[in-house]
């Protein structure tokens, strides 16, 4: 099985049985054909050999992004425009897609970042409420709740082929002093480099994209490989 297999594998898998808080709802892009169908070509043109790749955790999937069409950080106007998908989802774009894609561009190329990384969350499943998206860590009986689900997902990211010698985190708040509380109870990066979060660029520092760009590529390159 090459990357992609395995990828595609685990997000067919997916599901929460834990009972939620009232009036959270899961976003499953799964279990819609059309973008499951999206993905299989995305992970196929970048992700079909079985090279290992580092780690980056996002918090979990948003409405306009990864919670419609699968892809972390891809909206589906990025899906159509960068990629060539098309497909009838929603179209509205995601404000951290941006970020994401121009920082990839800047780092060389798709072909060569998707080489190297493997974007997802740590929550793979997204949540909304009352129409709005919700974070994992956004109410303590959420977060509880989806503990179970997000320690077995974290295990089977890693038996995709990443490594564990380092993975990063997008947030430098909340989701990183997760990853690092989880990490001390079930071990499984040695080391967890946070790294701004997009939405909190593109909403609050949208002037220091460049700095903040340069930053990423900064530290996703202090990263020694073979």
């Amino acid at each position: 099985m090459t990357f992609a297999d395995r990828v595609l594998t685990f997000y067919r898998t997916l599901k929460i049985t834990a009972t939620l808080p009232d009036e959270v709802e899961v976003m499953n892009p799964y279990q819609d054909p059309e973008a499951i169908a999206a993905c299989e070509k995305f992970y196929r043109q970048f992700y079909n050999d079985n090279h290992e790749r580092i780690l980056i955790l996002g918090i979990n999937p948003g409405r306009y992004g990864a919670g419609v069409t699968g892809i972390p950080f891809t909206d589906p106007i990025k899906l159509e425009t960068q990629f060539g998908i098309h497909t009838s989802l929603t179209r509205k774009p995601e404000l951290s897609a941006a970020f994401i894609h121009q920082m990839i561009d800047a780092f060389g190329g798709y072909a060569k970042f998707f080489s190297r990384f493997f974007i997802n969350s740590v929550s793979p499943l997204g949540f909304v409420r009352h129409g709005k998206n919700l974070n994992y860590y956004d109410t303590p009986a959420l977060k509880t709740a989806l503990e179970p689900f997000i320690r077995k997902s974290l295990e089977n990211l890693v038996r995709l082929g990443v490594r564990t010698d380092v993975a990063f985190c997008l947030g430098e708040g909340e989701n990183f002093r997760y990853l690092q509380r989880t990490g001390e109870k079930h071990p499984i990066f040695k080391t967890i480099i946070p790294l701004a979060h997009p939405r909190f660029i593109m909403q609050y520092r949208r002037k220091r994209v460049d700095e903040y760009i340069d930053d990423y590529i900064t530290k996703l390159t202090s990263v020694p490989w073979d």
